[in-house]
């Protein structure tokens, strides 16, 4: 099922009791936050808080906070079907014979088919713009203050509207915005995302970047400006292709930029290129108060929004949090992708304690020597993976999700004198070990089992595993003996 706005999936998320609407008052400014992380510790519901002092607007939290709303939000049961259906987009495979070559040409034409028909469909008008106000003041919108040691107000979950100036390809990405005044926000989109490039462009030509910031969009269109999205797909067209029908957009009211037609509201407006303003410090995604730092300043001109909205936002802190969710669906989602570039890959892990950016555990089926440093620089050359501070390799049995395992693998079998592999190279600008800013050291541990052509002379023992016969005859026993089977659980059918 297709949900076109956030109302509808809404109104589903209720439907199936995973949405409670919250109706004693509850201030904007850090009580929102402390209640949110508290139901989402406990994998609860969505957040409608009904009264927000100051504002007319209920707030949405932890609408994405579960993987079963994540599932549900894209149309699918779980988000490996989400990934099934990315690995049929992405799979590309020599022909067989003419056969295999008329079979899989006939595959691409419906491919390419499915992608046409869910280019973003233009509309003159929409919901998103019922109201539209040129007065603008920022203080009528329920942005919140998450922690206390913020610089003040932030909108935390914005679906950021940007093109480049060269090809007029559109960009949407989540970026924080700090509120400075009635009209004027913070703009961090940092140096390594798409956005922060196009603003480059834009300050190259000497020209105001337009900018859209949509609060409340269809939950397809809001996980798409967070999706790592392989450059050449539009993320419009991604978010019609996720929830199966093409996205509504219609053209801005003051501004050269398209907008999702069934939003909540829309901050519209541009960034000066020679215009910079102290952003921070924030409670982040580390853990840790990020530092304050000059970036763009938004200047909002106007605002369109429907006659009722609702304000989606979302708290960032350290895990388990939404965005901490949404990570770890959006690696299990886009493990396809990463096939194309490494079809040895069998599983990778983004852990929460690592920040789904330092840490990863990577299985793959090793066949030649050094293979498993192969992946890691190949890992390292992968959009946000390049943040990847510490990439462990492990062979196709582990199970990279247990973690005691995996460290069981690292203690074991990666030689610190053999075994690791450091690099030097960009890093997540948030990141707080590396001494400069934006660039920092790596290392990747090749805990694989080793072989004679990978150098090791040693013969590799056996592993310890149990006799079958054995196995069958303690299944029995744990079964039928009543002291063991109350120890064990209920009996086997």
């Amino acid at each position: 099922m297709a949900f076109r706005s956030l109302g509808e999936f809404l109104s589903a998320l209720e439907a199936r009791g995973d949405l409670v609407r919250v109706r004693r008052p509850v201030s904007q400014d850090l009580e929102i936050t402390e209640v949110t992380q508290r139901v989402l510790r406990k994998d609860g519901p969505a957040l409608v808080f009904e009264q927000v002092p100051g504002t007319s607007m209920p707030v949405v939290t932890n609408l994405l906070g579960s993987p079963r709303r994540i599932a549900l939000a894209l149309g699918a049961e779980s988000v490996d079907e989400v990934a099934t259906r990315i690995e049929r987009l992405v799979r590309m495979r020599p022909p067989a014979g003419i056969l295999g070559a008329v079979r899989d040409l006939s595959g691409t034409i419906e491919t390419l088919s499915t992608l046409r028909s869910l280019a973003p469909k233009r509309m003159r008008s929409g919901p998103c713009q019922e109201v539209e106000e040129t007065n603008v003041d920022l203080g009528r919108l329920p942005i919140l203050k998450c922690w206390p040691g913020d610089a003040g107000r932030t909108v935390t979950f914005p679906v950021v509207i940007t093109k480049d100036p060269e090809t007029g390809e559109p960009h949407t990405g989540i970026y924080r915005l700090q509120q400075y005044g009635p009209d004027t926000l913070g703009m961090h989109f940092q140096v390594h995302r798409v956005g922060a490039n196009n603003f480059r462009k834009w300050c190259a030509r000497g020209e105001r970047m337009p900018v859209a910031a949509v609060i409340g969009a269809d939950p397809a269109t809001v996980f798409s400006g967070l999706a790592p999205v392989p450059e050449g797909i539009s993320n419009f067209v991604f978010a019609g292709f996720v929830r199966g029908e093409p996205l509504e957009l219609v053209p801005a009211r003051s501004i050269d930029l398209e907008v999702p037609a069934e939003a909540e509201i829309v901050l519209e407006g541009y960034v000066d290129p020679a215009e910079r303003h102290v952003e921070g410090p924030f409670g982040d995604h580390t853990g840790y108060y990020s530092a304050p730092e000059p970036f763009p300043v938004f200047h909002v001109t106007r605002v369109t929004r429907r006659e009722r909205p609702v304000y989606l936002t979302t708290v960032t802190g350290k895990p388990p949090t939404e965005d901490a969710v949404l990570g770890e669906a959006v690696t299990r989602i886009f493990r396809p992708v990463i096939r194309l570039v490494l079809p040895e890959l069998v599983d990778l892990h983004l852990p929460q304690e690592g920040l789904f950016i330092n840490v990863a555990i990577a299985s793959i089926r090793k066949s030649y020597p050094d293979q498993p440093r192969k992946v890691m620089h190949a890992l390292w050359g992968l959009g946000q993976m390049m943040f990847v501070r510490y990439l462990v390799v492990v062979d196709d049995d582990v199970d990279v999700h247990d973690l005691s395992e995996v460290l069981y693998r690292v203690g074991l079998q990666a030689d610190p004198g053999h075994d690791l592999e450091f690099a030097q190279g960009p890093v997540d600008q948030l990141s707080i070990s590396n001494p400069i800013p934006n660039l920092g050291s790596k290392v990747g541990i090749d805990a694989t089992r080793k072989r004679p052509e990978d150098g090791f002379p040693r013969p590799w023992p056996e592993e310890i595993r149990s006799d079958p016969a054995a196995a069958a005859a303690a299944d029995r026993l744990v079964r039928e003996e009543p002291v063991l089977a109350r120890l064990f659980g209920p009996r086997s059918p």
